[in-house]
């Protein structure tokens, strides 16, 4: 019996790092990665990102994505 979530119901999900940067609002954080619609079969541990409230970004350690934050102007 194929396991409902891995790889065979996965069509609707993204995978890991397809973009290069996520950019993030402060009402967001904290933010982790894998990111919320991230495929379970092309994941990783989850791991918060540390970035800075007033302004920055930070690499997921795992996979190298980018979380930006945006300035809320």
């Amino acid at each position: 019996m194929v396991n409902p979530d891995t790889a065979a119901n996965q069509s609707n999900y993204s995978q890991s790092n397809t973009k290069s940067a996520v950019e993030v609002k402060a009402t967001d954080l904290p933010i982790h990665c894998p990111v919320e619609g991230t495929s379970l079969w092309n994941s990783h541990p989850r791991v918060y990102i540390p970035v800075n409230e007033n302004g920055g970004e930070s690499k997921c350690p795992y996979c190298g994505t980018m979380f930006k934050l945006l300035s809320e102007k």
